[in-house]
This record gives C-alpha cells, structure tokens and sequence, in this order.
C-alpha cells in the first residue's frame, strides 16, 4: 500500500487541504483503517456527520465507503455541528463517530475528529490509523450504509435540561459555520430573542473567519451589541464545539473566565468535585475553585487529552482556553459549544442583568496567545532547552507537565510546543502591568540564551 501524506495525521484529529494532502481517496483509506479499528472493538456501527465546508459531501461520503468496505456500517447524521455528530454516538447507541470537519481554518482545509468505542482518538491512535492504512492492516466486509436525523433529539434533549429563568435578548454570530444550522433554533427554545449574525451555513465563510477565540472576529457582536437592546454576545467556531462570549459593552469574556462561572455552579450541586483546566488558563481559576470547594486540576492542553482526563477522572467539569468546555455533569462529557452557551445563558437569566455577572468575574491584565513561529521539530527542542537550562529567578513553581509554565507570586509565564503546528505558544498574567513586563522579561532572555537569533511576538 502506499504511503499516506504525514503531515495531515495531527496530535488531536486528522487535517489537511482538500485535493491536495486531503483527498477522497485518502480519506476513504483512512475510513477502512478506522472501519478495521471499531470492529477489532466490538463495534458495529459509526456515525458520520460532517460541517457546512464545500469539500464535506464528497469525503464524507468517501470516508463511509472506506467504514463499509471493513464490514462496519456507516450510518449519515447529515451537515450538523461537531458535538452533533458526538451525540449521535449516544442517541443512536453505536458509541462511534466520526465529524468531517476543518475546524476553525481556512475554508481549503477539512480534517477528522474521531471517536471509536467512546474513545478519542489522539496521538499514538492517530498514527497507529496511519500505519494500519499503509500496512493492508485491514478487516473485509460489506457494511451498509444508512442515513439518521438527530438533530431533533439533540435540541430536545438540551430543552429538557436546560431551563432559562427568564427571556433573554442575545446577539448570536455562528460565522457561517455549521452551528447556524441548529442553533437560532435550540436557543429560540430556550426562550431567547435572538440577534442573528451569519447564521446561513456557507463553506466559503464569506463574513469573517468562524474562530471566536480571536478578537478581530467578535467585531461584529460588539458593534450588533452597540446598536441592539440585546443583553449579551454569543459566537460559535466553525464546527461548534467552541463558545465566545461578549459583554454588552464590548468586554470579550474569554473560556478560561467562563469556567469561572461554570465552575460555582457545577459545584454547587457537585461538592468536592474535581474541576479540569488547561496549562494556558489563568491563575485565577483554582482559587475559585477552591473557594466553591471543588478540586483544581491543571492539566495539558488539547480536546482530546482533556476528554480522557475527564473520562480517567470523572470530574463533572473541564474547560481550555481554547474554548472547549466539557459538561459531565447533566451532559456527555464531549465539547459542545451550543449546550455550554446554553449552560451560560441558565447561569445568567438568574440575574436581573447578564452583564455584572460576567463583568465582575476575577480578572487581571494578561496577553493573548502568543506564537514564535519556528521550523518542524524546533519547537520541542527549544522547550527542552528552557526547562534544563532556563534562569527564572524569582519563580515558586516550575510546572512541566505541558512544555513549561513558571509561577511566580505575581504571575506566570508558559512557552509550550503546539502539537498541531509548528509553533512555541507562550501566554502571560500578572496582578499588574509591572509584574507582566518583569516575567516577560525573564522570559525573553531565557528563550533567546536558549535560542540567539530568534524572534519573538513580545
């Protein structure tokens, strides 16, 4: 069998540009890997839905035949969001699934998210579905393949649990992406007069880019908020498993700031319980976990690292800065960016006002991601370099678990190799704009002793 393209096999899921590194064929040899993968488990079907992309139909389709030529069924759930497609595992009782999705990128890409026997699929899995492609590793059968609609239950199913104390007036941007196609409904249900923004599913993403982790694409929430008597913002990522959050006067709320929230509420039904969050959130967030009387766990980041950690742990709660939150209690434990918009919405109609709620959450001045862009396999090294060999005076804790993240009194400092590009992502948070430059700093010197030459975001 022939090699299949490297690059496209990622930490987390499968991605790669259509029609050249991502092509049907491919596509459809990886679909008989997995297909061969969920038999050797026991399983007998695997759910596929894919997002609002231009290219979803034709490898949907090719990934189906690649299910069914391994003796597996392939049963169609049709264009619905990410975590759509995750329910559909559940609802329909096959336990896997699979999402043709591109995410958050450009309109040229799609890719896979996987789940096989209520596992993700992650890192040593991905590439073991690469070699067991390129090796002929494969079952032979005649799957058949048929077609589902959960789209219903899904929204009934978040009705029935989700209640709304009072009518809320919401601007909601899904950036063209798939969740337009199931949210305005689920959340006119709740009880919500929405706002609605790009919610017509377009694969060319002709408005802006549906990736609600980057200001320059909550524009246009904060201006619909400027000009509306809408109470707050809500936007979706391109396949809805992540949530952005806007105050009526412009504040972004970004995720690890929502956990906050989620977590106080979560906590007080689940006492004890043990709250998850990734290396990239702030600082402020195990205080309040522990003020709650829950159990702050850090943990690496990336969604499927995040859902096995729930799953080993059975923590009620996790989230990423990313934007992924993950509900077990009252929910599945998968990232659900409408359900977690659902969740925020039952929290806030309790108030008079949304605003004050989200406003008076514990803050301090922080910086965004930031990238150095370095060439593949850099990365790593660089941060191995920095843990043997960086000064950081000052610093109380030197946490590893996921590159390297130095906590000070005052503040922290991460620089961790991305496992999806080639790039070291660095983050900052100080209780003040003195603290922030003097950890930057620190910093600085520490990477470009471990790294000359090198450029720096900050």
């Amino acid at each position: 069998m022939s090699q299949l393209p490297a690059e496209i096999f990622k930490a987390y899921d499968i991605r790669g540009i259509v029609d050249k590194s991502l092509t049907a064929d491919v596509v459809r040899r990886i679909g008989h890997a997995l297909g061969s993968l969920a038999a050797e488990q026991g399983q007998s079907a695997i759910a596929v839905g894919r997002d609002g992309r231009l290219s979803g139909p034709e490898l949907a389709g090719a990934l189906m035949d690649g299910i069914c030529a391994a003796g597996i069924d392939a049963i169609d759930v049709g264009c619905v969001p990410t975590p759509v497609t995750y329910f559909a595992a559940y609802e329909l009782g096959c336990n896997s699934c699979v999402s043709v999705t591109g995410s958050h990128n450009p309109p040229d890409y799609n890719g896979l998210k996987m789940v096989i026997a209520g596992t993700t699929l992650a890192l040593d899995a991905i590439q073991n579905l690469k070699r067991r492609a390129e090796s002929g590793d494969l079952k032979h059968g005649q799957g058949k393949r048929r077609s589902a609609d959960v789209g219903t239950a899904y929204i009934d199913k978040i009705v029935g649990d989700v209640k709304l104390a009072r009518p809320m007036k919401i601007v909601m941007d899904c950036g063209n992406g798939v969740a337009g196609a199931i949210a305005p409904e689920l959340f006119k249900r709740l009880g919500c007069e929405i706002v609605p923004l790009f919610c017509e599913v377009d694969g060319n993403f002709p408005n802006h880019h549906p990736d609600p982790s980057k200001p320059e694409n909550l524009e246009d929430v904060i201006r619909a908020l400027r000009e509306t008597d809408a109470e707050i913002g809500i936007a979706f990522d391109g396949d809805g498993d992540r949530l952005g959050v806007v105050t009526k006067d412009g504040e972004i709320i970004y995720p690890d700031r929502q956990l906050m929230l989620f977590a106080a509420d979560v906590l007080s039904r689940v006492p004890g319980g043990q709250i998850i969050y990734d290396v990239k959130c702030t600082r402020l967030l195990a205080p309040l976990i522990k003020q709650h009387g829950g159990v702050p766990l850090m943990w690496n980041t990336g969604h499927a690292l995040v859902k096995a950690k729930l799953k080993e742990t059975g923590a009620p709660l996790a989230g990423e800065m990313s934007g992924h939150t993950f509900f077990k209690e009252r929910w599945y434990g998968f990232d659900d960016g409408l359900y977690t918009g659902a969740r925020l919405l039952e929290i806030l109609a309790r108030a008079a006002d949304a605003n004050p709620l989200l406003k008076n959450l514990p803050n301090s001045p922080s910086t965004p991601e930031l990238n150095i862009k370095m060439a593949e396999g850099e990365p790593f090294a660089l941060i191995d370099k920095l843990k043997a060999e960086g000064k950081f005076e000052g610093a109380e804790e030197m946490i590893t678990i996921d590159g390297l993240r130095v906590e000070y009194a005052d503040g922290f400092g991460l620089a961790r190799p991305s496992n999806t590009t080639p790039v070291v992502v660095l983050r900052f948070e100080a209780d003040n704009d003195a603290a922030l430059g003097r950890i930057q700093a620190a910093f600085r010197q520490a990477i470009t002793a471990a790294w000359p030459g090198i450029q720096l975001p900050f």
